[in-house]
């Protein structure tokens, strides 16, 4: 399997290969933090499957050894590594990939960080498009 995906803007583009170890929405602090959202879907690959095609990525150590790479013209956030937690892998943003639905999630990570709201987020009404507009 051969995926590509890039940054909101398009000055970053990467490819990966491979399946990936596991996929998995993770609701630590550090992700909502990081990504501003209630949690972060994650693709885990070997780092030696992930290739930069296109563009410079910007990399903050966020906490410890826990490093996240993001385009710094627009931002938006694309691989995590630790090397003392996991090392030889990259974690990539999976709804960065130019298919994201080619990844679903397989699981929920790091629910004892969860913000509380989430739990039957379910239940809330749903709308195709943004309500009372057109």
């Amino acid at each position: 399997m051969s995926l590509s995906g890039g940054c909101h803007c398009g000055a970053v583009r990467y490819t990966v290969v491979g399946e990936p170890q596991h996929v998995a929405l993770c609701h630590c602090n550090d992700c909502r933090k990081s990504a501003g959202a209630p949690m972060v879907s994650w693709a885990a690959f070997a780092e030696t499957k992930l290739t930069v095609d296109q563009g410079e990525i910007a990399t903050h150590n966020s906490s410890g050894a826990a490093m996240r790479s993001f385009c710094p013209r627009c931002g938006t956030g694309l691989f995590y590594r630790n090397a003392e937690m996991l090392p030889g892998i990259v974690d990539i943003q999976s709804v960065t990939l130019d298919d994201p639905d080619s990844l679903p999630p397989q699981a929920h990570i790091q629910v004892a960080e969860r913000i509380g709201w989430m739990e039957g987020q379910e239940h809330l009404p749903t709308f195709a498009r943004f309500p009372g507009v057109g």
